[in-house]
């Protein structure tokens, strides 16, 4: 790949990002910011922070997608910081891990900065207010990275204890850890369609199916330290760069590794962004460069040639781009040489290998596509012995020789001898069914006898002759449960023509259960998968499209009827809801109360928190949510009394009643070390208090304050 643009700094490259604004963000090693027009890498404008950063294997400086805001380590690591953009100002710091900070991010939707940090715990501060809100999941060691998904729903830490942590942002709930890797886990990145990527110490990459916390694929080819990993828009491609200035290159739906040397810098590569308006990667640089990469290089270049039919030296640019292999022309590339095998093979079949070398002759200078030709014409060389074979009904050589040259399977000499494999074998079937038709299926089946793949269930056929009366009755009856069993215990039946029937049914009712599924026609598409459920084939997707429609159903009911709890409790199901015009209505309700809620919050005042969220108090999904936001609350009610110097009794009836409420959560850890220091007197431990927690906190816990509750 040549570079099509490139800048260099004098130190190194540690963030590009591309703006909702489509400037191109660049941040160095020195935290100097530069904001520059992507297109031709012109600087803009910029600032500098003067935060020298040693290492940044990690996301140590951090922006928003507006760039309005953004979090970065101090050079000591000891504390994490938010900062406004526009005036530069501190919004907050995060002074409170047991160790160094370790890495930071901000969510897309700018409501929350994040700090991990060695003592394996992440810490969320409200970005408006700057005061700490929610603590993750804890890992037993550091975390190593943050990623949102792009709806900002779902935040991932990556850890040192090899398990990868997902937890909602919309009802603050966490899911169950993830754990396949056997090295510290590095890096995490969310994918379309439900899927995460993460990559550990050993390089060791694997793709997660997020519905069922289940490993999807593993990659293979990384062979070196990876750095970084970005994907197209479209999340067709994955780039991975690496210590040693490889970017690999793989197909996120085959998860095949494309180009293990796509691009090769002599130095580490520590940034990779992708812009989608220009489809270029944006490569940044351990030794201070930014280098721009064309991922469609070369495109007209094999349009040309394709109008020239230099069919040759289109494959060899698109060896040296895989990517190319992905457009239209090239497609029209692959339609004409299968075409053209399929003539050939015609030409072949009557014996015509000038008229089939003539055809395939543009191709010959293809080396992948000569193999292909060399092997085909070298296969025909019996292909008269096969044909003579055929027609004297020496049908075992024949066989024979179709098994020993593929290619003759796609003739229609094979294809008339297994047509009249299929008529025979129903007619005996026919004979099967009477008792005394015995001996007429065997003859019917004798000139087969000798062709090892029909011996088998020729035999079959003959001593199972009950099981197969009984399949087809069952067949007959439509008592597809009977027909699954028997299946399932006898596989001599798949080879059957009743089978291929089974099967066609079977692919019309999936076929008309998804043409009802988008017309919206549910109740009929339900019956339609009530059907499928008896076939193994398709029992499991039968169920998934069961459970999204009986949820989707109870949703719209739900909305219909005014049920807001009912709705948003089915949203908390499915985030597939959120998408419809109902779930963007009803997401968007949410996130404006929570927002004025943040804001009552901030002040300390429980009632109005309250009356902000006063419609959401009934809906269940929403409790541990809402628990977030009271804590939050009451935590600033404690911390303005001990600013007050409350008496020690009223500070202390204050943790008792919090811990009560939510638990030991990092916030009252870090008040209740803060309070210690101030009334050494006090005899109050922690530990020894009864606690309650987020999961079991309900709206009927609301008090005004926490510092006069009983």
């Amino acid at each position: 790949m040549k570079v099509i643009r490139n800048q260099g700094f004098k130190k190194a490259i540690i963030v590009t990002k591309i703006l909702e604004d489509k400037r191109l963000l660049v941040v160095d090693s020195d935290t100097t910011i530069r904001f520059m027009d992507k297109d031709s890498l012109k600087m803009l404008g910029g600032f500098k922070v003067n935060i020298h950063h040693e290492s940044y294997k990690t996301n140590v400086v951090y922006f928003s997608n507006s760039g309005a805001f953004f979090a970065t380590l101090s050079s000591d690591c000891r504390t994490s910081r938010l900062y406004n953009v526009k005036t530069k100002k501190l919004i907050s710091k995060v002074d409170r891990h047991h160790g160094e900070v370790s890495c930071v991010g901000i969510d897309p939707l700018e409501r929350y900065m994040f700090s991990g940090g060695e003592d394996g715990k992440t810490f969320a501060i409200d970005i408006k207010s700057g005061k700490l809100v929610l603590t993750l999941p804890s890992h037993v060691d550091t975390i190593n990275d943050i990623a949102f998904s792009k709806n900002g729903n779902w935040v991932a830490t990556a850890s040192y204890d090899r398990k990868i942590s997902v937890f909602s942002l919309v009802t603050m709930t966490a899911k169950p850890k993830l754990k396949a890797h056997s090295a510290p886990v590095m890096q995490v990145r969310f994918l379309e369609k439900h899927r995460l990527i993460s990559i550990d110490k050993k390089s060791s990459a694997i793709i997660w199916n997020l519905q069922t916390d289940k490993v999807i694929s593993r990659l293979q080819g990384i062979h070196d330290d990876a750095t970084k990993m970005t994907t197209s828009t479209d999340d067709k491609f994955l780039f991975i760069g690496t210590k040693l200035g490889y970017v690999l290159l793989y197909d996120l739906e085959s998860y095949e590794l494309l180009a293990p040397r796509y691009v090769k810098l002599a130095t580490t590569i520590t940034t990779l962004e992708y812009d989608a308006d220009t489809d270029t990667l944006f490569v940044g640089t351990d030794d201070g460069f930014i280098m721009c990469y064309d991922i469609y290089e070369n495109l007209d270049v094999i349009k040309e040639m394709l109008r020239n039919k230099n069919f040759d030296s289109i494959q060899a640019v698109v060896d040296e781009n895989p990517v190319l292999a992905y457009t239209e022309v090239y497609k029209m590339v692959s339609n004409l040489w299968e075409n053209t095998l399929a003539k050939a093979r015609v030409a072949l079949e009557h014996g015509d290998k000038e008229k089939a070398e003539t055809l395939l002759n543009i191709f010959k200078s293809i080396p992948s596509k000569n193999k292909i030709i060399q092997k085909l014409i070298a296969e025909y060389a019996e292909y008269d012995k096969f044909v003579k074979f055929a027609k004297e009904g020496k049908l075992a050589l024949a066989y024979s020789l179709a098994n020993q040259h593929p290619s003759y399977k796609e003739s229609k000499i094979y294809k008339s001898l297994e047509a009249r494999w299929k008529k025979s074998l129903i007619q005996a079937q026919k004979y099967i069914l009477d008792p005394k038709g015995a001996q007429q299926a065997k003859e019917i089946l004798m000139p087969y006898r000798g062709i090892s793949e029909k011996t088998k269930l020729i035999q079959e056929i003959l001593t199972q002759s009950k099981v197969y009366k009984r399949f087809r009755a069952a067949l007959g009856q439509k008592d597809f449960a009977i027909c699954s069993e028997l299946i399932k215990r006898y596989a001599f039946l798949k080879e059957l023509p009743e089978y291929d029937v089974l099967m066609k049914y079977a692919d019309s009712l999936y076929i008309q259960a998804n043409e009802f599924l988008n017309n919206g026609e549910t109740h009929s598409a339900m019956k339609m998968l009530q059907t499928l459920l008896l076939f193994d084939d398709f029992k499991e997707e039968a169920k998934e499209m069961m459970q999204t429609i009986e949820t989707r159903q109870k949703f719209f009911n739900a909305v219909t009827q005014n049920d807001m709890e009912s709705a948003y409790n089915m949203m908390a199901l499915d985030e597939e809801l959120e998408l419809t015009e109902d779930g963007k209505r009803l997401q968007k309700l949410w996130n404006d109360a929570s927002a004025k809620a943040g804001e009552y919050a901030v002040e300390g005042n429980a009632k109005g928190v309250a009356q902000a969220l006063k419609e959401f108090m009934h809906i269940s999904s929403k409790y541990q949510a809402i628990a977030t936001i009271f804590a939050w609350c009451y935590m600033v009610q404690l911390e303005d009394a001990a600013r007050a110097d409350a008496p020690q009794a009223t500070i202390e009836r204050g943790i008792k009643n919090f811990v009560l409420s939510f638990g030991i959560q990092d916030q009252i850890e870090t008040f209740y070390l803060q309070f210690k220091e101030k009334y050494k007197e006090s005899k109050l431990t922690l530990e020894h208090l009864p606690q309650g927690s987020m999961e079991m906190w309900r709206p009927s816990m609301i008090v005004d304050s926490i510092l006069d509750a009983s």
